[in-house]
């Protein structure tokens, strides 16, 4: 379990930054960049949770949590024994909860602006930061073992956070949809 008693330690100081295993690695590098992105992801979910509903919000809760459990996976190098890792199980759960909301919706016929409301924006904010995030992992993942569940985690987070925006814009007047050209 974590405790802290003591927020600043200045061993960060030089530029480096401690994982899991121990090691230390450049603050600047690709494993530090993935770690930050999933932080600000999670900082992202916080956000659009304030703005939404119960529902939406409890299963986003979740996922705040999994967001720590992805961050731990990825500051955690190689194999270790006993690892925080994200698991298939934490996957396919998305994936139901993706199926369960977008059940109710009409199929997409257009492009769909990121607006329309304070929660169906701060949903897709949160979608974007979610595929950075993705991106940098997969970066990583180029040139160093990454768990694929926490790459395949991630890149289901961003679908669901999509579904929930467009759950949340149908009971307000459905998706803002884009027209190509419309302003020529």
């Amino acid at each position: 379990m974590v405790k802290l008693n003591k927020i600043y330690t200045r061993t960060g100081d030089k530029g480096t930054a401690g994982l899991v295993d121990g090691s230390r690695v450049s603050k600047a590098g690709l494993r530090m960049a993935a770690i930050g992105d999933v932080d600000e992801a999670n900082a992202a979910v916080g956000a659009a949770i304030a703005l939404l509903n119960p529902v939406v919000g409890e299963r986003l809760r979740r996922v705040q949590n999994e967001l720590f459990d992805l961050g731990a996976d990825i500051a955690t190098p190689g194999e270790i024994e006993g690892a925080l890792r994200i698991v298939g199980s934490q996957v396919e759960r998305l994936e139901q909860e993706i199926d369960a909301m977008n059940e109710s919706l009409d199929p997409l016929t257009s492009f769909i602006l990121p607006g329309g409301s304070a929660e169906v924006a701060a949903l897709h904010l949160a979608r974007t930061v979610v595929r950075r995030a993705e991106r940098s992992a997969v970066a990583l993942s180029q040139g160093e073992q990454v768990n694929p569940d926490a790459l395949a985690y991630i890149n289901r987070l961003s679908d669901l956070l999509f579904v929930a925006a467009r759950f949340v814009a149908s009971s307000q007047g459905g998706d803002v949809l884009w027209q190509p050209g419309a302003t020529r």
